[in-house]
Parts: structure tokens; C-alpha cells; sequence
């Protein structure tokens, strides 16, 4: 089944990005009462944690429209992304959610009293259980998709297509920076 329609982002009228925001004044601050105190990190992670923040809010007001959490888009997404049968184990659920199989589970569970998800065991293998969109499921998730990803396009048309590209870079460099610093007896 393929989304019905894809719907458009709504044109923004492009402000000037302020020279100043919050964080400058937070940086400002500790300048002032401890000058010898390196707090140049907040000018990136202080931004990110704003606008994370921010991008939550939108996407959890998006969610909510459609009767969904986070961590129903998160599981339904991956087994539509799967493809048909649209189906998946919890081992493979967790690893593309990055949650444990016992969050999965939780997830799935509520998933399947809406309807949206049913559990089937494996034919060749009784002991593997796979969750799997319903036709229900798969109507919610392709509506749900359509919207997230509209939503998503709009918190973003207010930067051009390089700046897009070039912040998608940076980040995927900061997350390898924090997974490389990490205390390995975390």
C-alpha cells in the first residue's frame, strides 16, 4: 500500500537570524562571574539541547494528532520500512530503535491492543515471535508518516538545502565525537 498523497510544505517567510539568543546570554553570564571557566561547549550542545527541545514539541503535537507516541512511530515506522510482509522480531525492532527487547516488547504490546501491530510465531521456528503491521497499522503508519515528515520539511525550510546538507555532516561528526569520548566503564 502507498501513501495516498504527499502534502506540501508550507512556504516560511524567511526572518533574519538574530545576532544574539539565549545562550549568548547564558555564555555572557558565566564570562562574567568565572572568566577562567571554559563554557564554549554550550555554544553548540547548549543550541542542540534548544532546539532538540523545540523539534520534540513539534513532533510530539504531530504524533498525538494521530492517536501516537514516539514509541509507536519508532516501532511501526521500522516494520513499514521493512517492507512487505511489514514484519519484524523484537531483536530486530530493538536494534533499529536502540531500546532494549523488554522496551520493545512494552511497545508492542500496546501497539497490539490498538490494533495496529499483531505478534505471529515464526513458521520454521516456534520460538521467534514476529510483530507485524495490520492493515489498520499500515493505514496509520503511512498517515502518520506523511504528516512527520511534512512536519519535519516545514521545521526546516527556514535553512537552504546546502545549509541542510552541511548541518546533517556536523552532526553526524558530533555523534561520532560522542561515541568515540565515551567512558568505556559507562
Amino acid at each position: 500500500m502507498r501513501p495516498s498523497r504527499i502534502q506540501e510544505v508550507r512556504p516560511v517567510t524567511q526572518r533574519p537570524v538574530p545576532d544574539r539568543d539565549a545562550v549568548d546570554d547564558i555564555v555572557d553570564q558565566w564570562a562574567h562571574q568565572w572568566p577562567e571557566l571554559d563554557v564554549s561547549p554550550l555554544k553548540v550542545l547548549g543550541r542542540l539541547h534548544r532546539s532538540y527541545l523545540r523539534y520534540q514539541s513539534s513532533l510530539a503535537a504531530v504524533f498525538e494528532e494521530h492517536g501516537i507516541n514516539m514509541a509507536s512511530f519508532d516501532v511501526m515506522a521500522a516494520l513499514r520500512r521493512s517492507g512487505p510482509p511489514y514484519r519484524m522480531t523484537s531483536g530486530q525492532l530493538a536494534e533499529s530503535a536502540l531500546v532494549t527487547t523488554g522496551g520493545v516488547t512494552l511497545r508492542v504490546d500496546r501497539l497490539e491492543k490498538a490494533g495496529l501491530v499483531q505478534r505471529e510465531r515464526d513458521a520454521e521456528d516456534r520460538r521467534i515471535v514476529h510483530a507485524q503491521l495490520t492493515d489498520e497499522g499500515l493505514r496509520v503508519i503511512n498517515k502518520v508518516a506523511e504528516a512527520h515528515f511534512a512536519n519535519e520539511s516545514q521545521i526546516l525550510s527556514g535553512m537552504s538545502k546546502d545549509d541542510q546538507a552541511s548541518l546533517a555532516e556536523l552532526l553526524r561528526k558530533l555523534e561520532h565525537s560522542i561515541v568515540e569520548n565515551q567512558d568505556p566503564t559507562a
